[in-house]
């Protein structure tokens, strides 16, 4: 006998692993050229090279029982040391490398905070819309996940709804900003006012709620737009950051979480979240890419392309008649469907090759998410295919 929860999640792709399946078989039956996949968030641009020279000069000249080995579970001292002094002197903080424990990834970094902070009974606020695995993350660390409907406006938090939300038994609130699916950053108003209400349900409960900030799209922005530095405005504040998208490293799972000195008993929650990874199993994040990832902190990929997707299609979808938010950062839009049914609006759509996901498991009944980190080429030939799918609902 197995655990049949588990086999379940073992055997069900996410939807929109399922649909990045689906575009791979259909663009080996029509060729790859006739798919317009829109469906994963895998970096279409580069690493900077950079990385690669750093990859070579340590392979070449660093000892190779050092170089991978294991580090301390935490990560390497001196990768820590360099990712500190970054986040300093960017954000003006006051980070120690001993407020860094080195993940692999941002998925590692989200369950070893929620592993660490769960106790039985515990909630976790999440504001729609959210990436879908966030539910699986939240409900295996023992929590319920508690969501507060999406602001479809303009994508930033339905307040009336998150207070009525936060309750006794609330431990943290999840936020992603820049966000996955919308594109849309939390404004300086928009965090200054989730501190407020914060702090004041923290201090009505007598105990603290975290904030938990995912932010692995934190570089990727736009139109010189600013992401502002939460644990510099919440003092409960824990970060969940990765290299995937901002140096286009997915597969090499490297992140980490700060838990800053501000944090309320931050020895003890950073004790925690180390013996969520221990009991996780991480055991210690990608030795190697530790050393690149480190020496490259102040580098991005060329995100250029991206802001270059989002204007095409931003003008292109909006002339057709969709109805959208122009995404501020990441590489998503999440535009309303041409009907209220998203999940058969996006069948019609497969039935096009083209292929985008349903908003309901980001949360978001009645909008799609269009992953646009692809060739600037493909956007640019998707755009009658698009056309055609609007014209379909005249």
């Amino acid at each position: 006998m197995v655990n049949k929860e588990m086999a379940l999640l073992g055997t069900q792709r996410s939807v929109i692993r399922e649909l990045a399946e689906y575009g791979r078989v259909r663009a080996q039956e029509i060729g790859k050229e006739n798919v317009f996949d829109f469906s994963i968030g895998n970096p279409s641009v580069p690493c900077p090279p950079q990385v690669t020279e750093t990859a070579a000069e340590l392979l070449a000249n660093t000892d190779p029982v050092l170089l991978h080995g294991y580090t301390s579970a935490q990560g390497d001292q001196e990768v820590r040391e360099r990712i500190a002094e970054n986040l300093n002197a960017r954000f003006q903080a006051d980070v120690r490398a001993d407020n860094l424990y080195i993940t692999v990834g941002a998925a590692a970094a989200l369950c070893s905070c929620l592993n660490g902070l769960v106790c039985p009974g515990d909630q976790i606020v999440v504001n729609a819309p959210f990436f879908p695995e966030y539910k699986v993350f939240i409900e295996k660390a023992g929590a319920e996940m508690c969501l507060v409907d999406a602001d479809t406006e303009a994508f930033q938090i339905n307040f009336p709804l998150l207070e009525q939300a936060v309750n006794p038994n609330t431990k943290a609130v999840l936020i992603n900003s820049p966000n996955n699916p919308s594109g849309a950053i939390y404004s300086l108003e928009t965090v200054e006012k989730l501190a407020e209400l914060l702090e004041a349900k923290s201090a009505l409960f007598g105990h603290p709620i975290y904030l938990i900030s995912d932010e692995p799209y934190r570089e990727i922005v736009f139109d010189g737009a600013e992401v502002p530095f939460l644990p510099s405005i919440y003092a409960n504040t824990l970060v969940c950051y990765s290299w995937s998208k901002s140096l286009s490293l997915p597969g090499e799972r490297l992140g980490y979480v700060l838990v800053g000195d501000q944090v309320e008993d931050a020895e003890t929650v950073y004790a925690a979240v180390a013996g969520a990874a221990r009991a996780l199993g991480y055991v210690n994040a990608p030795s190697l890419f530790q050393q690149i990832c480190s020496r490259c902190v102040d580098l991005t990929s060329d995100i250029s392309v991206y802001e270059t997707n989002a204007r095409i299609l931003t003008e292109a979808l909006t002339g057709m008649g969709f109805r959208l938010v122009p995404p501020q950062g990441t590489f998503y839009m999440f535009p309303e469907t041409l009907e209220k049914d998203d999940e058969s609006f996006c069948r019609r759509a497969r039935d096009m090759d083209l292929l985008i996901v349903p908003g309901s498991g980001f949360g978001c009944p009645g909008h799609t998410r269009i992953s646009y980190c692809v060739p600037t080429e493909r956007v640019e030939r998707s755009l009658p295919v698009f056309q055609a799918l609007a014209d379909s609902y005249k």
